[in-house]
């Protein structure tokens, strides 16, 4: 007996593939019909025998392209048209988007098989795709995503390519930026003035200047990076003094596992990432017999590590002398990605000596993403190519929601139906090429979700810009959402918990409630609303921004106000050639000019790091912190320093003062770096654990789910055995996994506080607040 149904899936099913694999499982089940992409998925009209229709749609979710996320599928009964044959049919481009933009992925071992292969007419095309891999997101100019809309429509398909675009039966079929050497894009060597190379084979040449120690500028899948050889000690010197960056570790890229194993600890969950499609900078731990340059991580004892992602960057480490480069993002210190030929060839005079580019456009940008695996678990540093705009799908509304971040690791997250869209990765908003950056992906992404703007969502700090971008935008309701309850939120809607819940928030910088500046807190509420429980001990930033930029004034300054006279003392001999400037951030403290308290985990952090002498004068953004994690050692056990929990007005409250007390004469007398940073990290741990144990002794209702966010949580030593110890107390310890806790996460905990707000009914007018708890 023959039947018809009608099926609607939605998700990633564009551009993985999709089309022709429905094709083809039709032809082996000897059904008719038609397959079409649209603004809300993909649709299928399949007819043919009862028992063969229930074995395609068991094959259709079960064998469904690697590439695809079917989130939804719906089958309905229908009329029989007796077709007599399976068609795919043009797409689409009506109707509200449903769609999920599909993203750029890793190139596949079949296309690789392919490029090194003689005999294959795309041998050593440095720009070979198919279904199952290449550029998506960074192409895309209109959505569904077809030929046409993408930057590739610049390209006549030859007649071999277009043979494989319209054969069903190949994997190419459908391809958008299906390519070879005959119609495709071209790579191209510039010299530093910009003029063309007479170069028979640009990436071979580009390969001899690499070994011969030459910075080059190469445009990828995303944007620039400058490369060099990682081996090459003169080589990484001259890209560091040239990009004016002095210490912070540079990303490299191996040329194949093999190569990482050789420098690197790596996992097995590692090595899956490395591999994957998603081809993420992986944080990894260096081995004994770690080889590269000084100059790539100085002082580190981890590196970022990432495998050729694109066909250009597996050709250019094809040479078996040269099997790692140095492969960093080219923007300049605070910029965004540089991605458009005009602007790398101004941007990078004096820094790269030639430049291998394409004219492949690149429409929207993407950094690399980054990540590290702590207890086998996943930490996002940054989320973006091959994961963004891939949304996750959450178990309330969040449709018309649009909230747009904070001031540092920037992103926006929209929300639609049940989909949540984080947007790329855009930094710091310190200056208007930023801005207009963010602006630009925002407004694009808008555009292709076509979700009401019913609902801003800003952090609760005056002075971010984003706080500010909101009028810009018509929406009809604004509402403000404190800093570390945003990053509470993201955790428990990533854990689907509705309940509420314990949260341990460490970060550097956050707006509170009081006016001070948060950052070592613990909360107790839910996505809706918290209470404040547990702070920080405050101490004064004199001259505030310059505290952070300049750790020696923040750690003077916290001697001096938590140990007095003595902490002046202490802080004049551990800083001998500053003695008039502590001088002068006494008077600033004692008057109070331009100065703020806070309480925070990365002031407490820089302080200790500047006492040890490993940073006093920061050059990149967290670097004191990161230099003294790096020193502590997780694996073992410390004698914490002593401290203070103390009753302050109801909240419980951390007193550091003994401990840097002791610190300091540890300082004075020579004791090492690495053993006074365990012990600092054993301390702040035995302290959050202390706490949590008062508290839950004074909470009536047994609560023991807790989480622990914000960007501190990145720090190893923290998320191992702070885990462990409130384990111990009968916690269930969450962290996040697939949102960064640093505040690259921050909008989408901003978004989720949003809809619980607004599924309670407790978002009030359009002046911008929302009610709740301690006013947020």
């Amino acid at each position: 007996m023959c039947t018809a149904v009608n099926i609607a899936l939605k998700g990633r099913v564009q551009g993985v593939g999709f089309r022709p694999f429905v094709f083809q499982l039709a032809q082996e089940y000897q059904l008719n019909g038609t397959v079409q992409n649209n603004m809300d998925g993909v649709k299928i009209h399949i007819e043919g025998k009862s028992e063969r229709l229930q074995e395609f749609i068991h094959d259709l979710r079960e064998k469904a392209p690697s590439l695809s996320k079917i989130v939804e599928i719906v089958v309905e009964e229908t009329e029989l048209r007796n077709m007599e044959r399976f068609t795919i049919i043009e797409s689409e481009r009506t109707g509200t988007s449903e769609l999920v933009i599909p993203i750029d992925s890793a190139v596949c071992d079949d296309c690789l098989r392919e490029m090194n292969d003689p005999t294959n007419f795309r041998y050593q095309y440095p720009f070979i795709n198919c279904t199952q891999c290449g550029p998506r997101y960074t192409i895309i100019e209109e959505l569904p995503y077809d030929r046409p809309y993408t930057t590739m429509k610049e390209f006549k398909m030859c007649p071999d390519c277009e043979k494989e675009y319209h054969d069903p039966a190949n994997r190419r079929h459908h391809a958008q930026p299906i390519a070879c050497p005959k119609c495709g894009p071209k790579v191209r060597l510039l010299n530093a003035n910009g003029q063309e190379m007479a170069a028979e084979n640009p990436i071979q040449e580009t390969i001899a200047l690499l070994k011969a120690g030459k910075v080059i500028a190469v445009k990828g899948i995303g944007g620039y990076h400058l490369c060099c050889d990682a081996g090459n000690d003169q080589a990484v010197a001259n890209l560091r003094a040239r990009k004016n960056r002095p210490n912070r570790p540079l990303a490299i890229m191996a040329a194949d596992i093999s190569k990482v194993e050789e420098i690197a600890e790596v996992s097995e969950t590692e090595r899956d990432l490395l591999k994957s499609p998603e081809a993420p900078i992986m944080i990894l731990r260096k081995n004994e017999f770690y080889h590269l340059s000084k100059e790539v991580a100085p002082g580190m004892e981890s590196i970022g590590i990432m495998l050729p992602y694109s066909p250009l960057h597996h050709l250019l480490l094809a040479d078996h002398d040269l099997p790692f480069l140095v492969m960093t993002s080219a923007n300049p210190s605070g910029l965004p990605m540089l991605f458009q030929d005009r602007d790398a060839l101004p941007y990078l005079n004096g820094i790269a000596d030639y430049y291998l580019i394409h004219n492949r456009e690149i429409l929207h940008p993407v950094d690399d993403s980054v990540i590290q695996v702590t207890d086998g678990k996943i930490d996002f540093l940054r989320r973006a190519r091959g994961f963004v705009p891939d949304p996750f799908v959450t178990n309330q509304d969040v449709s018309g929601i649009v909230a747009f971040g904070g001031q540092q690791k920037t992103t926006f997250t929209i929300g639609r139906n049940k989909q949540i869209f984080v947007g790329p990765h855009i930094g710091d908003l310190g200056n208007i090429e930023t801005i207009n950056h963010y602006k630009n992906e925002l407004e694009h992404l808008l555009k292709w979700i076509q979700t009401p703007k019913s609902i801003a969502v800003t952090d609760a700090h005056p002075g971010y810009y984003t706080h500010n971008l909101v009028n810009e935008y018509e929406f009809e309701k604004v509402i403000e959402v404190q800093h570390h309850h945003a990053h509470m939120a993201a955790c428990l809607d990533e854990h689907g918990v509705k309940s509420k819940a314990y949260g341990i928030i460490l970060d550097g910088t956050g707006f509170g409630l009081d006016g001070n500046i948060w950052g070592f807190e613990i909360f107790y509420g839910d996505t809706e609303n918290f209470q404040r429980i547990g702070h920080l001990r405050y101490t004064p930033l004199p001259g505030n921004e310059k505290c952070i930029q300049e750790p020696w004034r923040n750690a003077a300054a916290m001697l001096m106000s938590l140990l007095g006279d003595e902490g002046r003392d202490s802080a004049k001999r551990i800083f001998e050639d500053k003695v008039m400037g502590i001088d002068v951030l006494k008077r600033m403290i004692e008057n109070n000019v331009n100065t703020v308290q806070a309480g925070t985990c990365g002031r407490l952090f820089d302080a200790v790091s500047a006492i040890c002498g490993i940073t006093r004068i920061s050059s990149y953004d967290g670097e004191a912190a990161i230099k003294l994690a790096e020193l502590a050692d997780e694996k073992k056990s410390f004698e914490p320093y002593p401290y203070r929990l103390f009753d302050d007005g109801g909240l419980l409250a951390f007193d550091f003062s003994k401990m840097l007390k002791v610190i300091a004469l540890d300082v004075l007398s020579g004791v090492e770096a690495a053993y006074i940073s365990s012990r600092f990290h054993e301390t702040v741990v035995q302290a959050l654990v202390d706490g949590m144990s008062q508290l839950l002794k004074k909470e009536p209702e047994t609560v023991k789910t807790v989480v622990l966010s914000g960007g501190s949580m990145h720090n190893r030593f923290f998320r191992t055995r702070l885990g462990q110890g409130l384990s111990e107390l009968g916690f269930k310890v969450l962290l996040p996994e697939r949102v960064p806790c640093n505040d690259g996460g921050l909008s989408y905990g901003q978004l989720v506080v949003a809809a619980a707000k607004r599924r309670n009914s407790n978002v009030c007018g359009s002046t911008g607040k929302s009610s709740g708890k301690n006013g947020i």
